[in-house]
């Protein structure tokens, strides 16, 4: 006579369920530590994710003067600051104005690379990237112009 109440095959399916369960847990976790290779190949195509520059042709959309949406990623253009278009000065906002509209025409002049450096996202989840066009940041143009600022790290203030 067994010890349980509902005899030996109750037990013996409440183990087998259990080594499934344990199976199952030992096939996910295989998964996550070694990840999924024929998913792989489906995320380095994206433009900006590599470490290698990847050219792009157009940005989709300007945010402001240092953000943009290319494909389905936001990027945030990792040398430099710009004015905040909520600034905290009428100043501050005409510049961000200018900022952006300068970015949008730098990038609608044609093909650009996007190069990732350091870290690969900001805490805002925009990937993190140095663009250029024939070997030259556009960062550093916006700077030229007065548009931006070379990133120092931190954020300055842009009101005085």
């Amino acid at each position: 006579m067994s010890n349980f109440p509902f005899g030996g095959r109750a037990s013996r399916r409440r183990r087998r369920g259990a080594v499934r369960l344990m199976v199952l847990a030992g096939v996910l976790l295989g998964l996550t530590a070694y990840g999924t290779p024929w998913l792989e190949h489906e995320w380095i195509d994206i433009p900006g994710l590599g470490t290698r520059p990847e050219t792009a042709q157009a940005a989709v959309r300007v945010i402001d003067g240092d953000t943009f949406v290319y494909g389905e990623e936001r990027i945030r253009i990792a040398d430099i600051d710009t004015p905040e278009l909520r600034g905290r000065c009428p100043e501050e906002k005409a510049l961000a104005r200018r900022a952006t509209r300068r970015l949008d025409d730098l990038l609608a002049a044609g093909p650009f690379e996007l190069h990732r450096v350091g870290r690969d996202e900001d805490r805002y989840g925009r990937k993190l990237r140095v663009v250029t066009r024939d070997g030259r940041s556009l960062g550093d143009v916006l700077v030229s112009e007065g548009l931006a600022r070379t990133w120092s790290g931190r954020r300055e203030p842009w009101c005085v």
